[in-house]
């Protein structure tokens, strides 16, 4: 792709998100009973090509097991509050009640409290007994030391996850997590991430994991563009990797899913994630709207409560209806926040592909006027896609 110049000294690539692309419809289509959106990684096969995103507000573990009831895998935030108390119940509600501008020094505070390793035992535990797929996440600093409790309790899908993952981590002061050396030695499928280009996404997948994340600051809640400065939009991100992932496959022999995580509250947004070359999707804050969301319509960032850096906000993503009704309908509201994976269906039988996999090979186009070409009566009282 021809660079742009910036200026004298610098230059680079034009890059657009979700909101600036579309998906072509082609010259046939199908009945959405036809379609197949089912995913498998590794061993594990799932209905819907989802992870619930790891962040406190978003998933409990008893949020994890009703999520893989309906077909989709819930991954517990290993560093969150979940191992850090007993029952954290009371600072869910302590969270809601919070003024914004003291939200982020008092969860600080109530982040401070050590992890507890045989809480990490206990709540795989807890969402292993349901009879559920069980995932759940940690940084790479954490890894290490957390990894025997994952053992112990027979996790089955570890997922190594920061605001960005290298393999090539460089430290004059720590001995760094060596990601490759993990994954070959470590029993269980390990997801990474995040990542924003084809370079780094590449070398993810050549650590040996069996799918990486794809999201650098796209998320409600994160607020990593601004603190930082870092991010590539989303449709060229995961454009860029999924060729990484092709690349790969070709010189290995070995599929590596390409897991879009961040940017998404619509089933369009979804759509044209998998139809940019996503294998899942990972979501948080359209999860957070849930009746079943421990933080019941507010949302945070793994990185809203870090010690001296935050790089996240709580924000008020209000209760819409239950999971089933979020993932699967029936919707109620015509803004395309419900029935997201109904909506995602719809959007391939429309397209005329039958599974997934098809679907990345649809074309897409840039078109900036898509959310806005006559839609001024929807936009002007705020309803439909004026909101």
């Amino acid at each position: 792709m021809a660079e742009i110049e910036i200026g004298v000294y610098k230059s680079g690539r034009q890059a657009y998100g979700l909101d600036d692309i579309a998906i072509v419809p082609s010259r046939r289509t199908r009945d959405p009973e036809d379609v197949d959106i089912s995913w498998e990684i590794d061993a594990y096969s799932f209905e819907l090509p989802l992870l619930g995103s790891a962040m406190d507000g978003v998933m409990s573990p008893a949020t994890a097991i009703e999520l893989g009831k309906l077909g989709g895998l819930g991954v517990l935030n290993l560093e969150g509050l979940w191992t850090r108390y007993e029952d954290p119940s009371n600072l869910f509600d302590e969270i809601r009640e919070l003024d914004d501008e003291k939200a982020t020094a008092r969860m600080q505070q109530m982040y401070s409290e050590p992890i507890k390793p045989e809480l990490v035992t206990a709540r795989i535990r807890q969402m292993k007994d349901a009879g559920i797929t069980t995932a759940a996440s940690v940084t790479p600093q954490r890894t290490e030391s957390l990894a025997p409790a994952c053992l112990a309790a027979e996790l089955d899908i570890l997922v190594i996850q920061g605001t960005v993952v290298s393999a090539e981590h460089v430290s004059k002061t720590v001995e760094p997590l060596n990601l490759k050396r993990f994954i070959r030695e470590f029993d269980l499928p390990v997801i990474v991430g995040g990542c924003a280009s084809y370079q780094a996404g590449l070398h993810l997948m050549r650590t040996g994991a069996v799918g990486v994340l794809v999201g650098v600051g796209p998320g409600n809640a994160c607020t990593t563009r601004g603190v930082l400065g870092l991010g590539v939009p989303q449709a060229t991100a995961i454009a860029d990797v999924a060729g990484a992932r092709m690349r790969h496959l070709d010189e290995t022999g070995v599929y590596v899913h390409v897991i879009a995580d961040g940017g998404m509250s619509k089933g369009g947004d979804i759509a044209k994630a998998i139809a940019c070359g996503a294998d899942a999707v990972m979501l948080g804050s359209p999860l957070s709207s849930a009746f079943e969301a421990p933080a019941r319509g507010f949302h945070w960032g793994m990185a809203t409560f870090h010690p001296t850096l935050p790089r996240g906000a709580r924000v008020r993503t209000s209760v819409r209806g239950s999971l089933r009704e979020i993932l699967l309908g029936p919707a109620h509201e015509n803004d395309g926040r419900m029935n997201l994976f109904g909506a995602l269906r719809t959007a391939m039988a429309t397209c005329g592909y039958e599974t997934v996999k098809e679907f990345q090979k649809a074309e897409v186009m840039v078109a900036p006027s898509l959310q806005t070409e006559g839609k001024f009566f929807q936009r002007s009282q705020g309803v439909g896609m004026g909101h």
